[in-house]
């Protein structure tokens, strides 16, 4: 079992900053692939940004040039850097990780979520 903890989210004006967290925790051996989704009410859950093992990074085109993700490996962590915040930015952020997990000795693959953050922005 991997549990994912985020933190971060809250309300901001817009043209704001936010950072959000996320911490790993569990009997994790590698972590392929460290992402941010959102959903806004009545809408579909989409990727906001995603970063690899070999840090190659990918952003959805509504936030290139605002948001950066970035990762602690060491700490399991992964971090959504938000600027120029938007109220169309606001939702609830999810944090996603895949990778595999050891456990006695038996390695198997995980793709696992945090709860969820709320990011508010006002106009």
């Amino acid at each position: 079992q991997v549990q994912l903890v985020e933190s971060g989210g809250g309300l901001v004006q817009a043209g704001g900053s936010l950072r959000l967290s996320c911490a790993a925790s569990g009997s994790i051996f590698s972590i392929n692939a460290m992402g941010w989704y959102r959903q806004a009410p009545g809408k579909q859950r989409e990727l906001v940004a995603v970063i690899t093992s070999g840090d190659n990074t990918n952003f959805a085109d509504s936030v290139k040039g605002r948001f950066t993700i970035s990762r602690d490996i060491a700490k399991k962590t992964v971090y959504l850097q938000m600027n120029s915040l938007k109220p169309e930015d606001a939702a609830v952020y999810y944090c996603n990780m895949m990778g595999v997990v050891r456990t006695a000795g038996v390695r198997t693959a995980f793709d696992s979520w945090g709860q969820g953050t709320q990011v508010t922005v006002s106009s």
